[in-house]
């Protein structure tokens, strides 16, 4: 199992939609993500936008592979791609670029 951490940027002006957004997630993009290996999955948002992912999952390459085939994730991160700053035209998803991992205490 691998433990992967993230950090994106979100627009200081769409905090509070970005917050609605979460609040409800659509229920078929929930599915997809546990049917694509994503478990434990976490997001933090602190007040300057800094986000911060955690999830767990057997294999990030296949979850995001098997997300990026799914039409629902399509949809979602063509909404969720104007939220954040510094993608450089890229998905949100294909700027997760996991941290390293330094320390565990199990």
């Amino acid at each position: 199992m691998q433990r992967v951490c993230f950090l994106l940027k979100v627009r200081p002006d769409r905090l509070e939609e970005y917050r609605r957004r979460h609040a409800s997630v659509w229920p078929e993009m929930l599915d997809a993500l546990r049917a694509t290996g994503w478990r434990n999955y976490s997001l933090f948002l602190r007040e300057d936008g800094l986000l911060v992912g955690y999830l767990e999952t057997d294999d990030l390459q296949a979850a995001l592979d098997g997300m990026a085939a799914t039409d629902v994730n399509a949809r979602w991160q063509a909404e969720m791609a104007p939220f954040f700053e510094d993608l450089d035209g890229r998905r949100p998803d294909e700027g997760i670029v996991p941290l390293t991992e330094i320390f565990h205490l199990d």
